[in-house]
């Protein structure tokens, strides 16, 4: 009787690739929101900064995530779980950055 760890499980190439495109894209997208609020007309204030450290963290976590889908070993199975798990966390923190900061802009213009 043979017992798998998640070292003998493999993740199939195309597979892996698929998510590491998916990452890609998003990652794109965090990026491009961060860049179009930077230039947001609205003048910034302390308030904006708890969004703007969500976001980067964030995006730190997707970076991260897509680090290891690059690496060769991102064919392990637990080593691609990890890089899921860091995506995801990226995600959602991006996601309520950006959910905080559209909260703060509509306050802010209301008179």
């Amino acid at each position: 009787m043979h017992l798998h760890d998640d070292n003998d499980q493999i993740v199939e190439t195309l597979f892996r690739n698929g998510t590491i495109t998916v990452v890609g894209i998003v990652l794109s997208f965090s990026l491009s929101f961060l860049t179009q609020w930077a230039n947001n007309p609205l003048p910034w204030n302390f308030i904006d900064l708890p969004p703007v450290f969500l976001i980067i963290a964030g995006i730190i976590y997707q970076i991260m995530a897509l680090a290891i889908l690059l690496r060769i070993a991102s064919l392990q199975h637990n080593i691609y779980a990890k890089a899921n798990r860091r995506f995801l966390i990226g995600v959602v923190l991006t996601g309520l950055g950006i959910v905080l900061a559209i909260i703060i802009d509509a306050v802010k213009l209301v008179p």
